[in-house]
């Protein structure tokens, strides 16, 4: 159910203009609602709340980390970290693009839930680039497309 309790959060009476959440308040599922008010000695403004905060369905994901890219004549074996810890009912899809990095070539796609994947039927010798996005699914159906990594190029070997 709802709850109608104010809790402080350590940030009274401070100059500064953001402040960190404490760690009670970091679960995705829970409804955040902030407020804020201006003091100026006995003078003080009134509140202000912030609209619902949901951050499994309000937050935008980061990027996947590349840990490592090992080339062979014909793949690329990537291996990739989610940006986020798993939570139970979670379900994690890599979007991969990749394109030969040579003018006018089109850009393939392919999915994988798998954390190590490879790119395959590359043609040997050749600059290949990369970029992958993570979409969350949550146990209530909610799906979230992430950032894209940055684009990471490495060229094939000679068989």
């Amino acid at each position: 159910g709802a709850f109608n309790k104010w809790d402080e959060m350590n940030c009274t009476r401070i100059t500064q203009t953001e402040c960190s959440f404490p760690w009670s308040l970091k679960q995705r599922r829970w409804t955040i609602v902030l407020r804020v008010r201006a003091e100026l000695g006995q003078v003080t403004s009134d509140w202000v709340e912030t609209d619902p905060f949901v951050a499994e369905r309000n937050t935008i994901i980061g990027p996947p980390k590349v840990n490592s890219v090992n080339v062979s004549s014909n793949s690329l074996l990537i291996s990739v970290t989610p940006p986020f810890g798993y939570e139970a009912g979670d379900f994690l899809e890599y979007h991969v693009s990749y394109w030969e990095n040579a003018t006018n070539t089109a850009k393939k796609e392919t999915k994988t839930s798998n954390t190590l994947f490879k790119i395959e039927n590359l043609k040997e010798s050749t600059l290949y680039c990369f970029r992958i996005q993570v979409k969350l699914t949550t146990y209530s159906d909610t799906q979230l497309l992430g950032l894209q990594s940055a684009p990471e190029c490495h060229r094939t070997t000679i068989s």
